[in-house]
This record gives C-alpha cells, structure tokens and sequence, in this order.
C-alpha cells in the first residue's frame, strides 16, 4: 500500500467516487441509445487519460506558464459542478422533464396531435463539459497527478504512474458504460429520485471544491 502508483490510484478513485459519479451520470445518459452511451464512455475514457496525463507530465510547468493554480481550477470545477447540479436537486432537470415530456405527449396523442421525436443533443456537445469536467476530474484530480509527478524519484517511477492514471481513466469509462444498463433498468420514479440524490451529492462535492479553491487562493495571496 506504500507503492506511489497504487496510492495515487486509490487517491483519484476516492475522489471520483464511481458509485456517486454513477448516480450523477444518469440524467445526462438518459435521452441516448445504448450505441451512444458506448461512444460516450469511450470518449469519456480518452478524455480523462489525456487529461491525468498531461497533468503527469507536464502540469505543472504548464500551470506556470498560463499563471493558473491549481486552486483556480478547483473552484472553477465547483461552479460549474453546482451549475449543473442545482437544477437536478430542485428537480428541475433530468427526469422531471422527462416525465413532463411524457405527459404532454400522452396529452398530445389523446387530442389526435402527432409528436414529431425531440432532437437529442450531440454526444460531442456534452463530452468535455458536463461530462469530463467536471462531473469527472477537475482541479483537484489535475493537482493531486501534479503532486504525485513532482515526487516521482526516477522515470521509471513516473512511468508506473501513466499506468495508475490510464487505469483510473478505463475505470470512468467503466462506470459511464454501466450507467447506460441502470438507466434502462430503473423505472422514471426511480430515476427521479436518484436525479434529486445526485443532484444533492455534486451539490455538496460543488461547495467542498469552492470552498477549497477559494481557500487556497486566499492563503496563497497572503502568504506572498
């Protein structure tokens, strides 16, 4: 347990929390397919390991050439989290709109109205945002791979790593695929309920990540 590459494993796998992300995946994978859920937990996967490895190996100068720290980023990831994550807690996305949907089209069909099918958005406009940052990794994943490279000994070190980090990102791409079979075996009731549940969890992960962000840069502007 005192491996580097096993530790920041389980480090990205306690703050990804796969059961809770679960829950949060499931208003935005509701409307698609099973073929399309599939591309998305695909692209998801790439996302992330493009993300954690580029957090590994070049973050941190990077993060010193944009003059970004890794505070901003957070509190940046708790504003959009909680953007995206209030209207599910007050039940007014996901579910409860499908459900309305539903009844206005079973109104419509009563009245002899034909319902032309709702276009669904593209998989590729909710890819990078909401769905890999930052219901996925954000700030805090960007720094703790940061913190993790720095104290990388050798190049062999830092290559185990990649592995941890790229085994992290099959497990988000893992979880999002497994979201697509829940979603078509829970009843909308269901779905409602853990629309409210989730949206009540990334609300609470939304203040956490703003209160640390926002936190940090305060200490980090009166240390200097």
């Amino acid at each position: 347990m005192t491996h580097p590459a096993l530790i920041l494993f389980l480090a990205l796998f306690g703050l990804y929390s796969p059961v809770a992300a679960l829950a949060s995946y499931l208003p935005i994978v509701r409307p698609y397919e099973h073929r399309d859920v599939n591309r998305l937990a695909l692209g998801l996967a790439l996302n992330v390991a493009v993300f954690v490895l580029v957090a590994l190996w070049v973050g941190e100068p990077l993060l010193k050439l944009l003059g970004i720290s890794t505070a901003a980023l957070t509190a940046t990831g708790g504003i959009a989290l909680a953007y995206a994550a209030i209207p599910l807690m007050r039940g007014q996305a996901g579910a409860v709109e499908e459900l309305e949907k539903l009844q206005r089209q079973e109104e419509q069909r009563e009245q002899g109205v034909a319902t032309p099918p709702e276009p669904v958005a593209d998989i590729k406009s909710i890819l990078f945002t909401p769905l890999t940052f930052p219901l996925t990794v954000g700030g805090t994943t960007f720094a703790f791979c940061v913190a993790a490279s720095a104290a990388a000994a050798s190049m062999r070190e830092k290559l185990t790593l990649s592995l941890a980090v790229v085994c992290f990102a099959a497990l988000t791409g893992l979880t999002l695929y497994l979201s697509g079979h829940v979603k078509r075996r829970i009843s909308l009731k269901g779905a409602m309920l853990l629309d409210r549940v989730a949206g009540i969890l990334l609300t609470a992960i939304a203040v956490i990540l703003l209160a640390n962000g926002f936190t940090d840069l305060v200490t980090a502007r009166l240390n200097q």
